[in-house]
């Protein structure tokens, strides 16, 4: 397998989840808490179907709470980049592409939170 770059994708997840880290519990409950575990989940179930294409279904990651949503969410990106380190090419370039864009796209993300 060539080398694939995962950096940005590491680097995204560490700065959103920072980000969540260091937010006031208003604002978590205003709302940042349930679009981090939204994109959370989004990426664990990305990792899940990397890991285990023959799945059918998925589990899906619980609330465990507005304080350890920004953990969740680096967990999950974790895991995204552990199972890309080992999915075939045809498998993690585009599920590279695909958690990059879950990411940036995120009301999260400076390039997301200016799009509202």
């Amino acid at each position: 397998m060539p080398w694939l770059d995962i950096r940005p994708l590491t680097d995204a997840v560490e700065r959103l989840a920072d980000r969540l880290r260091a937010l006031p519990e208003s604002a978590l409950r205003q709302g940042a808490a349930a679009e981090g575990l939204s994109l959370a989940r989004e990426l664990a179930l990305l990792a899940q179907r990397l890991e285990f294409p023959e799945r059918g279904m998925s589990r899906v990651l619980p609330d465990a709470g507005v304080f350890a949503v920004g953990d969740q969410l680096a967990v999950a990106g974790h895991d995204v980049v552990a199972a890309l380190e080992t999915a075939p090419d045809t498998v993690a370039e585009p599920a590279l592409r695909e958690a990059l864009q879950l990411l940036d796209s995120s009301p999260l993300s400076s390039r997301g939170s200016s799009r509202r």
